[in-house]
């Protein structure tokens, strides 16, 4: 080999400053061949905006199922237990028997019963009641830390009532105000059941941010509850709060061996497995059909190198007579490709955090700009939009965006390794 090779040889060495500088020559536009570089650039931006829609959309999916998963769990026992031949009669030597079982926080005696509330405006709307004692209710942090007016104390004495955020906007009820409650199932006369009714005062409105529970459950007293439906003395069911909620299956058999008597027990993930399933399969359906959009942009990285490999033939063909290897050939061209994909997921993934920590605002913003509401809490069930960014789905999409990157190089790039400089020069 001559001197020019061997200077080439170490000039051009394995992956060299001098292969970065032309690889990066390569991808900067050219007036003479703008339809590469738009190829280029609607490579860079299909990248961006594919991995700042899977981080932002991810986000959301997320803050959904951990704020309804809270919210849920915070209002309602991780555990229901209810007996299979009657009610709870000893229901408080019972509790008391059961907490002594490590790992159950608290339990809850509850009597329940729908109903029909009407207030100041309105003809009136369907709730449900739920009967607590105060030191129960006060045990609810979700209840107690999201009490906006009135007050929880003096709740058993009061003969009041507390309710959600969303009965009070919908009848028209503020504290002190008088909510009527009606129920279906009232007094047996001759002349048939007559609906039991009594009026009550407003002592507490609360707002937890979840739209179905502050817009239909009214907290009363457990003395007057078991009065107003006819259940005296006696429990519905006992609402079990754990430690830890993914413990269910094994507290089941601890309770199981507790209790003397025959019971029924369901846990919060048999009641709402329909509910989280649907949310499960929406997040992986809307991240395989996000990941098309990368997909896209990897076919245009291919398009604009099959392009620029024709377009710079010439060059290849100098390089490889001045004793460049094909490897190195081979590695200009994937990381003129490699850097499109790794600059558009740094930008897209620094967009999709930035618009996930201000996704409310965006989001209020947009109602405002089009004047239409595009968070319906009613459909949506929380009053907010929420969003929880997950680092490990985060790198997940990072990873795929630049292995869809890579792979899309690879035939171009060998393409180009293999190009004949003799033929090259000759056809130039």
């Amino acid at each position: 080999m001559n001197r020019t090779g061997i200077s080439a040889k170490r000039w051009l060495g394995p992956f060299t400053a001098f292969e970065w500088m032309i690889a990066l020559r390569y991808m900067l536009p050219n007036r003479k061949k703008m339809f590469a570089s738009v190829i280029t650039i609607i490579s860079f931006i299909g990248i961006l905006i594919g991995v700042w829609a899977l981080i932002v959309v991810m986000s959301v999916m997320n803050g959904f199922r951990t704020e309804l998963l809270n919210k849920i769990l915070g209002i309602n026992g991780h555990l229901v237990m209810q007996m299979i031949d009657g009610t709870f009669d000893d229901y408080e030597s019972f509790i008391s028997r059961l907490d002594s079982i490590p790992g159950i926080k608290f339990i809850l005696p509850i009597v329940e019963g729908q109903a029909l509330a009407q207030g100041n405006v309105g003809g009136g709307m369907g709730v449900l009641v739920r009967g607590l004692r105060e030191q129960d209710l006060q045990k609810m942090i979700t209840i107690k830390n999201n009490i906006k007016q009135g007050t929880l104390t003096g709740f058993d004495k009061s003969d009041g009532v507390a309710i959600g955020s969303g009965i009070a906007s919908q009848l028209g009820l503020v504290i002190g105000s008088k909510i009527r409650i009606i129920s279906p199932d009232g007094d047996v006369t001759p002349f048939g059941v007559n609906p039991r009714m009594k009026t009550y005062e407003v002592v507490a409105i609360y707002e937890i941010g979840m739209y179905e529970y502050d817009a239909s459950i009214i907290f009363m007293p457990l003395k007057e509850t078991q009065l107003f439906f006819n259940q005296e003395d006696k429990m519905q069911s006992l609402e079990i709060f754990l430690d830890n909620p993914d413990e269910v299956d094994s507290m089941c058999s601890h309770l199981e061996e507790a209790s003397d008597r025959q019971i029924y027990m369901v846990d919060w993930r048999k009641r709402y497995q329909s509910f989280f399933s649907a949310l499960q399969v929406e997040r992986n359906v809307m991240f395989l059909i996000l990941s098309l959009i990368m997909l896209v942009a990897a076919l245009n990285i291919i398009s604009g190198l099959v392009i620029l490999v024709k377009d710079k033939g010439h060059d290849i063909a100098i390089l490889r007579t001045m004793g460049a290897r094909r490897s190195s050939i081979m590695f200009i061209f994937i990381m003129t490709g490699v850097v499109i994909g790794v600059s558009g997921t740094f930008f897209g993934v620094l967009l999709g955090i930035i618009t996930c920590l201000n996704i409310e605002k965006i989001q209020s913003f947009i109602s405002w700009i089009s004047g239409v509401d595009i968070f319906n809490r009613e459909l949506y069930l929380l009053s907010q939009l929420p969003s929880r960014i997950d680092i490990s789905q985060v790198i997940l999409v990072v990873m795929l965006a630049l292995l869809l990157s890579f792979l899309a190089t690879l035939i171009p790039a060998w393409h180009a390794s293999q190009l004949d400089p003799v033929q090259a020069l000759r056809y130039k």
